[in-house]
This record gives structure tokens, sequence and C-alpha cells, in this order.
């Protein structure tokens, strides 16, 4: 890396901002370089002697300029205009990228039963999803609201239903870039880049963005009618604002931050847990740094200036922690109360949640790898990653690790923890956290490409030799990637073929035809493509789902009801959808008398058809 085999800096700087070139867009020139120059010129006289205020006078500057100019004699600066082009194009080449990867065969796989629910629940009017809200699914609530503007203008084909989790995703790869090359920025060293015209922030963040762009979990949630990508989306943001707000210290950018993490709440309240890895991050960030060795024994008036500026800029601080932080960190959740209340009293809906063990956490970092076969890659690029940060960076404030590490560990490793007290954890719920190994892994490929600078490679004559190992590395990754990009496009990823399911009821069912749902909740299986369940006869639903205000409606309780309604049946669908795929045992009175009325009329299996995890069982005589 970029100073391995040479000296590696002492300590934090004071305020790397100060003297990194980060702009203020994200969009202008971010080359350190040019924004050192003058201070390590103006150092450079003071290192004879002591030196005073004055002493970078008339006599000091041609010295000052002249080695400004040497550091930058032999790599021409380029245009503006041409700087600004490559800014753009960290961001959109990323962004087109994952628009591409994420949208083809987008409407390609069937919908499975949590889509169902959202096509379910935006065709019904504004007052229908509030009475629905009223009683379930609120968590849900800002989703189903703008998917409902959304449905009424694009209607709710699949493709229409996924697209807006595309563009969130897009966005999402988007603001991962700019997180990797913003970070990378605050990271530098003043003096890192002057000898090469090596742009580390804007390769971090490139890497950054095309690892997230061709992750197929950011495929397999940019393809789902659900509100993960949103979260998703608007973690990203927010990471991106702490990063803009802890070293600017405004309000208006704390302001944003703390919009951001509500609005992340908002459409996952599990979403609410990336304040706890901010947090860490803070902990891990030291605004001060250590100015004694930053500035060296050359500390001036203006450097003391300086860093007083920055001080107040941040504001006061508990510990590490910016006050500023806490206050929008806290005015999230306020706003979010209601829901936290209404969320509390809905817990039931996630009963069926069991309790985590190996395997879950051994899927978890599979599929955020994308296989297991890329797990060992992944990471052995993120520990380079860190180890990026540890040695050439020397750990300096808002460096990329310290985003992306607590982002990618802390949400987890919370809520699984959590799950052994009371079970919540779902492996979609902390989707959110998969940019921050996007940003780690870019770190750790930059990482390689930055020790082509190194002084012993470059006395050895090896300089071509990180590159080409980061060039090698980053094709068999692309290669490795093809297998798992094709697989979790494909309708066997989802836990249901709910197309296939009503194909095989368009085409098996008969006028009078009978249908159970066991349990109740199996009714989501017939709305994903809801023509063919319903030309069958539902005798046990008491009221359907709009008139309930359920997603799935209501059943009759009483047995004997059921009873006086199984007449004139010749043949009957019975309709499950078990994970272990497994015919489900009938626990409730209702349940029980479908079975026994079954046996009763002296019907028996026709035939069973599975379709993911929905099975469809054909009883006639």
């Amino acid at each position: 890396m970029d100073n391995l085999g040479s000296s590696v800096p002492s300590g934090l700087e004071a305020a790397p901002w100060e003297g990194t070139a980060v702009s203020d867009t994200d969009v202008g020139p971010e080359d350190p370089a040019e924004a050192v120059a003058p201070t390590a010129a103006v150092a450079a006289p003071e290192s004879a002697g002591p030196a005073s205020p004055s002493s970078a006078g008339p006599a000091a500057q041609p010295v000052a300029r002249s080695v400004a100019g040497r550091g930058r004699a032999s790599h021409p600066e380029p245009s503006r205009g041409a700087r600004r082009w490559s800014s753009w194009l960290v961001i959109a080449v990323p962004a087109a990228t994952a628009f591409v990867v994420g949208g083809y065969e987008i409407g390609g796989p069937s919908l499975w039963r949590d889509e169902a629910y959202t096509k379910d629940a935006i065709t019904r009017s504004v007052s229908q999803i509030f009475a629905l809200l009223g009683r379930q699914d609120a968590v849900h609530g800002a989703y189903y609201m703008l998917m409902h503007v959304i449905a009424a203008a694009a209607g709710t084909s699949a493709v229409a239903l996924r697209f807006p989790s595309l563009c969130a995703m897009v966005i999402a790869t988007a603001f991962t870039a700019a997180i990797g090359r913003r970070a990378a920025a605050l990271a530098l060293a003043p003096d890192a880049g002057r000898a090469s015209r090596l742009d580390i922030p804007a390769l971090t963040g490139l890497l950054s963005g095309m690892v997230f762009a061709t992750a197929p979990y950011m495929t397999y949630y940019a393809q789902m009618a659900r509100s993960y990508a949103i979260v998703t989306m608007f973690a990203t943001i927010a990471s991106y604002l702490l990063i803009r707000a802890y070293p600017d210290g405004r309000w208006r950018w704390w302001a944003a931050y703390a919009a951001a993490v509500a609005l992340t709440g908002l459409f996952n309240l599990f979403g609410l847990l990336i304040l706890a890895a901010h947090g860490v991050t803070l902990l891990l960030t030291d605004a001060r740094g250590e100015a004694a060795d930053a500035r060296g024994e050359a500390a001036d008036a203006h450097g003391e200036a300086a860093d007083a500026r920055g001080q107040a800029a941040q504001g006061r601080r508990i510990g590490r922690v910016p006050l500023r932080w806490l206050a929008a960190a806290a005015a999230a959740v306020v706003v979010l109360g209601p829901l936290l209340d209404v969320a509390h009293r809905e817990q039931k809906q996630i009963s069926w949640v069991v309790r985590p063990d190996f395997r879950t956490i051994e899927k978890l970092v599979s599929d955020f790898a994308g296989s297991r076969a890329l797990v060992l890659p992944f990471a052995l690029l993120a520990l380079a990653g860190i180890a990026a940060a540890c040695l050439a960076d020397n750990w300096r404030p808002l460096n990329p690790a310290a985003i992306a590490l607590p982002w990618l560990v802390v949400p987890p490793f919370l809520l699984i923890a959590g799950s052994y007290i009371k079970p919540v954890y779902v492996e979609r719920y902390v989707e959110f956290c998969l940019p921050a190994l996007a940003i780690l892994v870019g770190a750790g490929l930059a990482g390689l490409v930055r020790l082509a600078t190194s002084q012993r490679l470059s006395q050895s004559g090896l300089t071509w030799l990180p590159p080409a190992v980061a060039a090698l590395v980053i094709a068999g990754l692309a290669v490795m990637l093809i297998g798992p990009q094709g697989a979790i496009r494909q309708t066997a990823a989802r836990p249901d073929d709910l197309r296939l399911a009503s194909a095989i009821v368009a085409a098996n069912e008969q006028p009078g035809d009978v249908v159970f749902y066991i349990p109740v909740n199996m009714h989501v299986l017939g709305t994903g493509y809801p023509a063919p369940f319903l030309r069958l006869r539902d005798i046990a639903l008491a009221k359907s789902p709009v008139a309930s205000a359920t997603l799935t409606g209501t059943e009759i309780t009483s047995p004997a009801l059921l009873k006086s309604r199984f007449t004139d049946v010749r043949r009957v669908w019975v309709v499950t959808g078990n994970s272990n795929y497994q015919f489900p045992t009938p626990s409730t009175p209702v349940d029980k008398e479908k079975m026994a009325l079954l046996a009763g009329a002296g019907l028996h299996i026709l035939h069973r058809w599975q379709a993911g995890e929905v099975m469809l069982t054909l009883y006639g005589s």
C-alpha cells in the first residue's frame, strides 16, 4: 500500500478533512495533493529551524512554489473539466451497471408470497389500506402507500411491482460509490498521491460501487416487490450523510442525516440498527486526532487556528460522540415512536421466526458473498481493506473500514443476539448491511493497487505486480459471479412459485371444486395470480381480505357451520405452504374439521403438486 515499505505516518491527523481535497459536492476535484500542496510547501522550509508565522513570507514563497511544482511536474494535472467528468463516472458507472445487472430479466421470476401481500394490499383504496394498517402490517404502511401510487400509474405486473426496488438499488449503488470515495479521501495522508497519478479515492469509490452493483443479493432484492431495497437505499444515504455531517458539523447536514435515518426506519424498523453501527463508527473516530503528531514541531498560528475552527464546527461532544449526532439520532427515533409502539403490539406477525443457530450465520455469510465459493475471496479482500485502513492510512478518522466494518457487523450481531431472547432475526431484515461489505472489498482491491506506489516495489522494478494481481482478482471474481448471478434471478431462488401454482390450478380445476387453505394465512398463495383460485369455492371463508381489513381474510370458527356448507362436494383442493415441504398438521378446530370432512366424504388424494414451498393436493372420489 502507499506507505508499506516506506515510513508510516505517525498518529492521526488533527482534522484530515482540513488538509484533504474533499469537494463539497462530491463531483469536484478529489486529489488530496491539490489541497495539501500549499501547506506542505510552507512546512518545508520550517524543518530547517524554528519558524514564526511570518517566516513563510515573500522569501519563502518561491521555494514553496518550486516544491509544489516539482511534486506535480512529472504528472501534469488534468483539466478541471476532465476531473469533473471522472468524478461523475465514479458514481455513474456503478449505478448504470446496477441498473443493467439488476434489471435483466426482472419480470422473469414468479411472485412469491410476500410479493403477493404487496400486490393485494396496494390494489386497495387508500381508505382500505389505512383500515388494513389499523389491524396488521402497519410496519409496511409507508411502502404500501408508495406502491399504491406507483401501481395506479404503472400497473401491477411483476416488472411494475419490482421496478421501484430496482431504482432504489441503483441509487444505493451510487451512494455506495460516493461513500467509498469520500471515506478514502478523508483517510488519505496529507502528502498521499503526490508522487503518482493514482487517484485513490476515485479508485476506491469505483471499485466499491462495482462490487455492490454485481453482488448477487443486490440483484435478488432489486427484483423483489418489498421494501428491503428502499431500506438499503436510505441506510446508504444516511451513512453518506454521516461522513458529510461529522467533518462539517453544520446543522443542515445533521438534519438531513436524521431524515435519512428516520426514512430507513419508516420502511423497516430494524433499519434503525444503522444508528448502532454509526455510533460504533464515531467511537472509532477521534475528530481531533493527535494534533501534535499531525503538525509535528512545526505547529504555527495557522495550524492552531484551523484546529480550533474544526473543533468549533464539530460542536460539543460526549467523549468522541458529537451531541449533534445524538440529537439527530434521538429525533429519528422520536419521530418513529408511534410506529414503534404499533410494531410492538403487532409482534405476533413474526411469531413464525425461530431462534437462529450456526447455520443461520453461515447462510448470512454465504448469501452476502453471493455463494460459498466467494466467501473466502471476499473475506480476504475485506481484511485487505481493514489492513489498508490500519497500515497505509494509519486509521485516520472516517476511513472506509471505520465506516463499513461496524455497518457490516453490528446490526446482524444485535439482531441475532436479541433473537436468543425473542426470535426476530430474518436475513432480509439486515440486507441494508450489504453495501458495507462492498466498501470493504473495494478498499481491499484498491489497497492491492496502492502497493504499486510503495518505495520497495519502485526500487525493485515490480510496480506492475500489484495492479496485475488486482486485475487478476477482479477477473476471477467476475467469472465466479456469473453462476450466482444466473441462479439468483431464477424462480427457484424464491421460496414460492405462485405462477406455477396458479397454472396447475388453471389446468386441472373443474366447476364446483372446493378449496381449503391450511392454515388460514395460506390464502396469500392464491393472490399472486388469483384468477384460477377465484373460480374455486372457498366454503370456509367468513370475510374477504378487503371486508375484514386483513391480508388473508377470516374463516368461520364453527366446525358445525363448516360441515353444513360441505354439500355437493366431489373434489377439494387443499393449499398449504410449509418451508419443510411437508403437509401441515391441522391445529385449529376448523382446520381439523376440514380434514375430517375429506375423510368422511370418502375423498382420497388424486394428485399432489409442489411449486416451491407451495403444496397443492387435489382430493376426489
